[in-house]
């Protein structure tokens, strides 16, 4: 099946404003952090351990004892994510960078990545009976799941038949577009044979009884993960907020990385916590989110497969940038530049 540019960049550009509205028309916080500070904010969270820094900080107090008080809303996807970044009543995300991508350059939302979250942490879990190879991908009769066009999960999809040299039209007319639990969902129905999906999604599909075949690791080295942005306004007019996020990130990184078994433990209960929490434009999949068991032993497996990291390569973010032009899920390329202020970053090599 042949995909245009053009049509896969229609529906990035509907997933960035047509659903805003939706999105923002429901919008409701689930908690207030240190609700007596002076500094409030609204962030954005993925519900996922690719924002462990947030939910650990969250949990330790961090943000509190920052003079911050955020209220957070979660998410499933990136892409959910960015959608209501458009309207601007979010000032701040843990959010993977292809969608913050997206936002920016389809949606003109005006943001600016101020530090990493990790590298990596996308991968491909299989059943191990029906798909014993990358090859397997093509065979009939191969039910492939993996999220939303333009994505970092759809992007993993795509250089995955890049890579392996696979007929593209073959595994993309396989492709059902499901958010991350509704896979897990489908895995225990017996109704896929592979599930492209962000960490902590392939470890709970391992749960199941997947495989996992390959990791962003094999066919996108160095890739840029998660990352932390901010609107312009915020960055211009409150300086400091940003500040204090970057610093709290550096913070809870630098944990997580020396207590990764706690780490594992926390997210775990975090991750089961919300999973009633999310945003209620996905009901679905917080219904099937909810459903779910989130074990620290599969937290822990999953964390292992991510660098954690706050300082953000610009080449790797061009890399991103000039990649989602490519497939056209943006309008055109830009320099990685214009999207990136690092100045409060001050963990430059970790």
């Amino acid at each position: 099946m042949k995909k245009s540019g053009i049509t896969r960049r229609n529906f990035i550009v509907g997933s960035a404003m047509g659903a805003a509205s939706l999105l923002v028309a429901s919008h409701h916080k689930y908690e207030v952090w240190a609700a007596k500070e002076e500094l409030p904010i609204n962030v954005a969270v993925e519900f996922t351990d690719h924002a462990a820094s947030a939910y650990v900080a969250k949990q330790k107090g961090w943000f509190k004892e920052g003079g911050l008080k955020p209220t957070f809303y979660n998410y499933i996807t990136g892409l959910s994510l960015a959608a209501a970044l458009s309207k601007g009543n979010i000032q701040a995300a843990y959010m993977c960078l292809l969608p913050a991508i997206n936002a920016y350059a389809n949606a003109g939302v005006p943001i600016r990545i101020v530090a990493g979250l990790h590298r990596h942490g996308y991968g491909l879990a299989v059943n191990p009976e029906n798909v014993k190879s990358v090859k397997d991908l093509e065979k009939p009769g191969i039910h492939i799941g993996s999220v939303q066009v333009g994505s970092p999960t759809d992007a993993i999809l795509l250089k995955t038949i890049e890579k392996y040299r696979l007929d593209r039209g073959k595994v993309l007319g396989k492709v059902r577009r499901m958010n991350p639990p509704m896979q897990i969902m489908a895995i225990k129905a017996g109704k896929l044979d592979a599930s492209f999906s962000p960490e902590h999604w392939p470890a709970m599909a391992e749960d199941a009884g997947f495989s996992l075949l390959l990791s962003s690791q094999d066919v996108w080295p160095g890739m840029q993960g998660s990352v932390l942005i901010v609107r312009n306004d915020l960055l211009k007019n409150r300086p400091e907020v940003v500040q204090k996020l970057v610093e709290i990130n550096e913070k809870s990184t630098k944990w997580i990385k020396e207590n990764p078994e706690e780490a594992a433990s926390i997210m775990a209960g975090q991750l089961q916590v919300t999973a009633d929490s999310i945003f209620p434009a996905e009901a679905e999949a917080a219904e099937a989110a909810a459903k779910l068991t989130i074990t620290p032993v599969a937290i822990r497996r999953s964390m292992e497969r991510l660098e954690y990291a706050v300082y953000v390569d610009a080449p790797a973010v061009q890399e991103a940038i000039d990649f989602a032009a490519r497939e056209g899920n943006i309008r055109k390329g830009f320099d990685a530049n214009d999207i990136l202020d690092l100045r409060f970053v001050h963990e430059r090599r970790n």
